[in-house]
């Protein structure tokens, strides 16, 4: 067998306890499999537990036309056994060793996980690295899954009009590109899913030439490789993998307006989505500023919009704002307020943009700025605390476009991002990019 070669070490995660290299760092290692499949390995000698995560570079946007769903779809039916692992082994093991697993699906990517004891991270490379190739599929299995995920439509968008409203603005301000089309797919999609279809997505995308390991706990870079060699690379490419090619988003010309009316509602809400780059399509600096303003802007007790609309003017209850910039192509910047009592969504928009046109003329004070990015490196630092959480970080940024020394250097980079570059990222906070959402509980 050829062996593994180490491409890249000595990345080094400060702000996580563990035993890697300085005091209060943990050192991250990198290698590549001969047959593609990329590792990750974040030592955390703290406990003897293990967060074991394959990533695929696959997910909703990756569907063909008229297939969205797919990807989720899929996500389900890997639960459903291989020849070597009839359907509910791989779980009952995880129970039985006293461990606990998951699977998730974006739109761009799929990733499954367990956190075990260390001994037995062995057992769950050979399952995981088993039914990447090996997935066993007819259509009495399908058939009934595909009724469980068209349910977990019904429970989560089709019942809940605030969900209803997030997917209506998403299709509304991706007119082109797939980013558009809901994670879980649209009903009519969905119920003509087929086995056929299953397995054309998992043989075109399901190859360790197109997945990331990623391996937190206690564990050392040279015992990983040497488990991963013996188990994830038996497994064949895929060859000609094909190039993730998606539709391109226009540039918006155009404000646009969703109206959800629910007898339902019971709380009015505003949202607003602008068309913005991700950290994989911004140039340098942009995104860090993107996350500083939505920071300075939405924090729940200190932002803007909390300070203007909510304590002065008393017009919402509630005013935030968030910043989607994980992903590979242009994403989402978003606000949401919920009016105070007796106050119309359309008075609300309008104090709205009031106190956006304020932030973009003045910017924001020293002291704002400070506030903002002093939580968000905050919240990085406790999140690498977390095993999971740093498992979670790196393989999405791997998965869309980034790489491990950007996910390590993002705090530093936060604290340099400058009042001037929090102003001009405003400009992708013009009206014509948006899309604003009401949601009501009567006609409008």
């Amino acid at each position: 067998m050829v062996m593994a070669k180490m491409v890249s070490a000595g990345l080094v995660l400060a702000g996580a306890k563990g035993n890697g290299g300085a005091e209060g760092a943990v050192t991250i290692s990198q290698f590549g499999l001969p047959n593609g499949l990329d590792v990750v390995v974040i030592p955390d000698h703290r406990t003897p537990v293990v967060t074991h995560m394959i990533w695929y570079r696959a997910g909703a946007a990756d569907e063909p036309r008229g297939k969205t769903g797919i990807a989720h779809f899929l996500e389900h039916l890997m639960f459903k056994g291989t020849k070597a692992h009839p359907e509910g082994e791989f779980s009952r093991t995880v129970a039985e060793l006293g461990g606990e697993e998951n699977a998730f699906t974006s739109s761009d990517y799929t990733a499954y996980f367990q956190r075990v004891a260390k001994e037995h991270l062995r057992t769950m490379m050979e399952f995981e690295a088993d039914r990447m190739r090996g997935l066993v599929l007819t259509d009495a299995i399908v058939d009934p899954e595909r009724e469980v995920v068209l349910e977990e439509r019904r429970m989560r968008t089709d019942s809940v009009p605030v969900s209803q409203l997030g997917e209506a603005m998403t299709a509304t301000a991706f007119v082109n590109h797939p980013y558009g089309a809901p994670i879980i797919g649209w009903k009519p999609e969905i119920e003509a899913l087929n086995r056929a279809d299953a397995l054309a997505f998992y043989q075109r995308f399901y190859a360790p030439n197109n997945a990331i390991l990623v391996v937190a706990g206690d564990v050392e870079p040279a015992e990983v490789k040497a488990l991963a060699e013996d188990t994830y690379g038996k497994a064949l490419p895929t060859p000609d993998l094909p190039l993730r090619m998606r539709a391109k988003e226009p540039q918006p010309v155009a404000a646009r307006k969703v109206v959800l009316s629910d007898r339902r509602v019971e709380q009015p809400l505003l949202q607003r989505m602008y068309l913005a780059p991700s950290y994989a399509t911004a140039k340098p600096g942009e995104a860090e500023a993107l996350d500083v303003l939505a920071q300075a802007m939405g924090a729940q007790s200190t932002g803007r919009l909390n300070q203007r609309l909510v304590l002065e003017r008393k017009l919402a209850v509630s005013a935030s704002a968030w910043y989607a910039g994980t992903a590979l192509d242009d994403h989402l910047f978003g606000i949401y307020a919920v009016p105070a009592q007796e106050v119309s969504l359309e008075q609300l928009e309008a104090a709205l943009d009031e106190v956006l046109a304020e932030m973009a003329q003045g910017g924001f004070s020293d002291a704002e700025l400070k506030r903002a990015k002093t939580r968000l490196v905050a919240d990085a630092i406790y999140q690498r605390d977390s095993q999971s959480a740093l498992a979670r970080n790196f393989g999405a940024a791997l998965t869309t476009g980034l790489t491990a020394a950007q996910v390590i250097e993002w705090p530093r980079l936060i604290e340099r991002v400058s009042g001037e570059e929090v102003k001009e990222a405003f400009r992708w906070l013009e009206k014509k990019r948006s899309v604003t959402g009401y949601l009501t509980g009567t006609a409008s």
